[in-house]
């Protein structure tokens, strides 16, 4: 795919999820199993990462900055919402999810430098 493409999911990747955790979250989904939310924080932040990633060629630092201020901004949004609430845990979730994806490409690309493994 191209760059444009991926910019393209991108934007209604971010705009999809924000809608997620701007909308009340109700019934059997809370209590699937404890701490449900924090592995969905990870999970977007990690897809989130790999699309930026394949949307932008900017630099990783910058890259990590501006999802960790997405997520911030999450956080803040959530606090303002009544029937949400912020909570660390979860922007901690969301930068591990987005830095998860950066080592393990960063891993992988040591790994294909490395002509004897």
């Amino acid at each position: 795919m191209t760059r444009r493409v991926y910019q393209a999911i991108f934007l209604v990747s971010i705009v999809a999820f924000t809608f997620l955790f701007a909308k009340e979250v109700k019934g059997s989904v809370v209590n699937l199993f404890p701490h449900v939310d924090k592995v969905a924080h990870f999970g977007i932040f990690f897809i989130l990462a790999i699309i930026m990633d394949k949307a932008f060629k900017i630099p990783l630092y910058v890259q990590i900055l501006l999802l960790a201020g997405y997520g911030a901004s999450i956080e803040i949004m959530q606090d303002t919402l009544p029937y949400r609430q912020a909570s660390l845990g979860d922007f901690f979730a969301d930068f591990a999810g987005a830095a998860s994806y950066f080592l393990i490409k960063a891993i992988f690309i040591t790994r294909k430098k490395n002509p004897y493994d």
